[in-house]
C-alpha cells in the first residue's frame, strides 16, 4: 500500500514540476527585441495546438544577402494587426523563450508581441 502511495506521489511532482516549467518558461522571457522589416509570410499551423507562424524579409545593406526572421504568434489580435500590415515596413516586437518542450506552443522560440509600420 505504502509503494503505490509513493509513485502516485512521485508521478504527482513530477507532473506539477513539469507544469511549473512549462509555465515559467512562456511566463518569463529570455531577450527582447525588435526587428524591422517586411513580412513575407503569416499562416496559421499546427495539427492541435494552432499559432501563427511568419518570415520577416530583414532590412539589408544593399549587396549583402536576404536574410530571414522567423517568428510566432500566439496572439490572434497581433496577428491581425500584422496581416492588415502586409506589404508595409514594420517594426516587430518579441520576446524569446527559450527551453520551451515541444513545438505546440509554437515553431520557433521569437513570439511577437506587438508591431507598428515604421517610414
Amino acid at each position: 500500500m505504502r509503494v503505490k502511495w509513493w509513485i502516485g506521489g512521485l508521478i504527482a511532482v513530477a507532473l506539477a514540476g513539469s507544469a511549473l516549467y512549462v509555465w515559467l518558461a512562456l511566463t518569463w522571457s529570455y531577450s527582447s527585441g525588435e526587428r524591422v522589416g517586411y513580412v513575407r509570410k503569416l499562416s496559421k499551423k499546427g495539427w492541435i495546438c494552432k499559432t501563427w507562424e511568419g518570415q520577416l524579409s530583414l532590412i539589408s545593406i544593399p549587396g549583402t544577402s536576404l536574410e530571414t526572421f522567423y517568428f510566432t504568434v500566439r496572439d490572434d489580435a497581433v496577428s491581425e494587426r500584422i496581416e492588415k500590415e502586409l506589404g508595409k515596413r514594420v517594426s516587430l516586437h518579441y520576446e524569446q523563450h527559450k527551453g520551451l518542450p515541444t513545438t505546440c506552443f509554437g515553431e520557433t522560440e521569437y513570439f511577437i508581441t506587438d508591431v507598428r509600420v515604421v517610414e
